[in-house]
């Protein structure tokens, strides 16, 4: 299973990017799909997952009513939209995919395959 990660780069503080996320190499559908980011010097957090599995969209507080997950529905890829990004923002982006349905889908350690990160630079 690959999860390759594109869309990050170099934006000013208020401008917009969009991640996609790709998958391939599996022949079983993921329960989730997430994307979580990791600034230097700081742990690994979460940030986004959408709604398959029946699920509703989760989104961490920092990014709430900024950043949009969307999902296709071949569950093949995931996407993030954000919107009004901010210096803390920086990071690299990482996408997250779990075979198996969990009640703890902001939890980086429910998901067994990773991409590779992009990174998002947002100066002041």
């Amino acid at each position: 299973v690959q999860l390759q990660a594109s869309g990050g780069g170099l934006v000013q503080a208020g401008g917009s990017l969009r991640l996609s996320c790709a998958a391939s190499g599996h022949s079983f559908n993921f329960a989730h799909m997430a994307w979580f980011r990791q600034a230097p010097g700081k742990k690994r957090e979460f940030v986004a997952t959408g709604t398959w599995s029946g699920n509703s969209a989760l989104y961490a507080d920092s990014v709430k009513g900024r950043f949009t997950i969307s999902e296709d529905n071949a569950r093949n890829a995931i996407f993030l939209q954000m919107n009004s990004l901010r210096t803390e923002d920086t990071a690299v982006y990482y996408c997250a995919a779990a075979r198996q349905s969990s009640w703890y889908r902001d939890r980086a350690d429910e998901y067994d395959y990773w991409g590779q990160g992009t990174q998002v630079t947002v100066s002041s």
